[in-house]
């Protein structure tokens, strides 16, 4: 008998945009670039990645909002207290179409893996310091080795 996948869920600051997703995830990273740092107002982001069969809207669908914030990925964010949660990529020679990334930290729950590296690490605020032993990653695509 096969067992029904373990869903996490989770929702944006203000409770109005709540989503699930279904385990297992496929990557969990902190990413540096100036696109996830300055919307997020943080040093990095992290993120967790599932295929988009794996993930749904569960409440609150008419109150995202979608930013083209590069000509491959849109992000989407709730419209009351904008809090970004999603970013879809359209660019398959990037990502393939069919994930979409999920901030870890508007998930109520652990995931089922650790963060695994730093991509577009080269790129950090100068003020980040960073102490843990995980691949720091770079370059154009941000997952080249330094």
């Amino acid at each position: 008998m096969k067992s029904e996948p373990k869903s996490i869920t989770g929702s944006c600051f203000c409770g109005a945009v709540t989503f699930a997703i279904d385990l297992p995830t496929l990557f969990c990273g902190h990413c540096h670039c100036s696109m996830c740092r300055r919307p997020h107002g943080a040093s990095f982001v992290t993120w967790t990645v599932v295929p988009r069969s794996q993930f749904r809207v569960t409440g609150g669908e008419e109150r995202l909002t979608t930013y083209a914030s590069s000509e491959h990925g849109r992000r989407q964010f709730c419209d009351t207290c904008g809090s970004q949660m999603f970013c879809w990529h359209e660019n398959a020679d990037a990502t393939p179409p069919e994930v979409i990334d999920v901030t870890v930290a508007s998930l109520h729950e652990e995931i089922d893996r650790k963060p695994e590296m730093h991509v577009f690490y080269d790129s950090r605020a100068s003020w980040t310091v960073v102490n843990d032993d995980l691949p720091k990653l770079g370059g154009e695509s941000g997952t080249q080795p330094l």
